[in-house]
């Protein structure tokens, strides 16, 4: 890394403000670990931040999020760039890598009304907003008579469509509502029991170039392999696939005792859904994610993913 000659680190960033609270959270990891460096944000637009009107599938997927960043540090522009995991298609562009997972923060989903109606209680017809497929899925394998509509935009933005009447709930992620503090009082949390999240959903994920020895050094004193374990295995599961944005698929790892125990779910836009489950030691999380892929392959998986638009 060029810089480091002077023990300077950038950090490419989106200009949301969770995720500036999220880049912000790496600078005062990598300071509390390495006094010496001196750490600058370099905030950025992305195409997916910019284009609001249509859905993310159709646009070209989550990866519009981090293309722009991904560009920054492909030419040295850049050294870290800092995601929220879920965001993070499993596969990384030639010359880049993800270098540290940060401990994972709460991985659920909340539910959402202006009154803290339960997902049960909405009466028939109510409009849901939602970019998500996935969360899509999994509510239409619950409530077929509501209507979902489509809904993007950072945090606030999707708050306020459910506080304006814009749309009478909507389902984000525990994680960021309360790095934010903003988690409505009314808020109710979606139990990972029934409900399972994004692949890397509560996770930060710093990626560097591959090449860049210097800062993966620095990186390993804030990584935690424990999340790490999870999301290797959470991620094969979508890079088994071949998923991306446009796939309904939630997956979700707990580690215990030495051992990964994996859920997945995939479904279609009807609610249509499968789900698949496996245990495997921790030194197998990847062969883990491979094989819950293939047992909801082996159940119908293929025609699902073959009628996604």
């Amino acid at each position: 890394m060029k810089t480091n000659r002077n023990k300077t680190i950038r950090i490419a960033t989106r200009k949301s403000r969770l995720a500036l609270w999220q880049s912000e959270h790496v600078r005062k990891q990598l300071q509390r670990v390495w006094p010496e460096l001196t750490v600058e944000l370099l905030p950025m637009s992305t195409k997916g931040d910019e284009i609001l009107d249509r859905p993310l599938a159709e646009i070209g997927g989550k990866g519009l999020f981090l293309k722009e960043l991904e560009r920054a540090l492909l030419n040295n522009e850049a050294d870290l760039a800092v995601h929220s995991l879920k965001d993070v298609p499993a596969e990384s562009p030639e010359g880049l890598r993800l270098a540290a997972f940060l401990p994972r923060a709460d991985a659920e989903d909340v539910w959402i009304t202006r009154d803290g109606t339960s997902l049960e209680q909405l009466p028939p017809g109510s409009r849901i907003g939602s970019s998500s497929l996935r969360r899509m899925s999994q509510l239409c394998a619950i409530r077929q008579d509501l209507d979902l509509v489509g809904l993007r935009g950072n945090v606030e933005t999707r708050l306020n469509a459910v506080y304006s009447g814009k749309v009478d709930a909507t389902i984000l992620a525990a994680a960021g509502l309360r790095r934010l503090e903003i988690e409505p009082e009314q808020a109710i949390e979606l139990s990972l029991d029934h409900w399972l999240p994004a692949p890397g959903q509560g996770v930060i994920g710093i990626q560097c170039r591959a090449e860049d020895q210097q800062a993966v050094e620095w990186l390993q004193r804030i990584h935690c392999q424990t999340t790490a374990h999870s999301v290797m295995a959470e991620r094969a599961v979508i890079e088994t696939l071949g998923g991306d944005c446009r796939m309904p698929l939630a997956a979700f790892a707990v580690l215990d005792d030495g051992e990964i125990h994996l859920r997945a779910k995939l479904g279609d836009r009807a609610g249509n859904m499968i789900e698949a489950h496996s245990t495997a030691a921790l030194e197998h999380a990847e062969y883990l994610g491979c094989l819950v892929a293939q047992q909801l392959l082996d159940q119908g998986g293929d025609e699902i993913i073959a009628g996604i638009d």
